[in-house]
């Protein structure tokens, strides 16, 4: 990979690290993290609150070669929430010059219509019962791409109603190549539970689990 990147523009960047994907449907594969910092929605249940501020300024070529260290052609703008800082576009316009395969984590609420074609979407959608629910995403359902994926945090069985209609009135479930990811709420919400709630729903609804607090720890940061 390049380490040549000619970028002074900065972005606030809580953390980069490297790890395996822990959640959705690259999961499992080693994957280069780039955390921004500052969210819009503040979930209950989040557990990246260290993201909300006091990030670091950093130039987008010194981030560039943070991520050359590690090597990975995968690598995942995340957050807090990465599209309230403008000069990602650009970070995101150099992580594909080069040659990385870019995944976007965003929680939906703000438009995704500047997102590159070649950037693989995860949206997250926020259930009403997160504290953190904006019905945001609605005006992104209509431009984002049949390849990207939808992920949706449930903590109770309500959530997971919520989610189900959601999916069939916006006809979600016939829209994507892959399955609508659900996901229990970490120390709320068991994965056999949401699993019994998937098998009788009948849809293509997809059980995911955060992989890497199972292998790191629930606490550890930069995994």
């Amino acid at each position: 990979m390049s380490t040549k990147v000619l970028s002074d523009k900065k972005l606030d960047i809580t953390e980069v690290f490297q790890s395996i994907q822990g959640e959705g449907h690259y999961s499992g594969i080693p994957c280069s993290f780039i955390r921004l910092t500052g969210c819009n929605l503040l979930c209950k249940w989040c557990d990246t609150t260290y993201a909300y501020k006091n990030g670091e300024s950093l130039e987008i070529n010194d981030i560039i070669n943070e991520i050359n260290i590690f090597n990975n052609e995968l690598v995942e703008i995340t957050g807090g929430e990465p599209l309230l800082q403008d000069n990602v576009y650009d970070l995101i316009d150099y992580l594909h010059q080069n040659n990385n395969r870019v995944l976007l984590e965003t929680n939906g609420s703000l438009f995704i219509d500047r997102v590159p074609e070649y950037v693989h979407i995860i949206m997250d959608i926020k259930t009403p019962s997160s504290g953190g629910y904006t019905e945001g995403y609605l005006k992104n359902l209509p431009i984002i791409k049949k390849t990207d994926e939808i992920k949706i945090v449930i903590s109770n069985y309500n959530d997971f109603k919520w989610a189900l209609n959601m999916c069939l009135d916006n006809n979600l479930f016939d829209y994507f190549e892959k399955p609508i990811l659900v996901q229990p709420a970490f120390g709320i919400l068991n994965e056999q539970d949401l699993a019994a709630w998937i098998l009788d729903s009948k849809v293509f609804f997809k059980l995911g689990i955060q992989l890497h607090k199972y292998i790191f720890g629930e606490h550890v940061r930069g995994v």
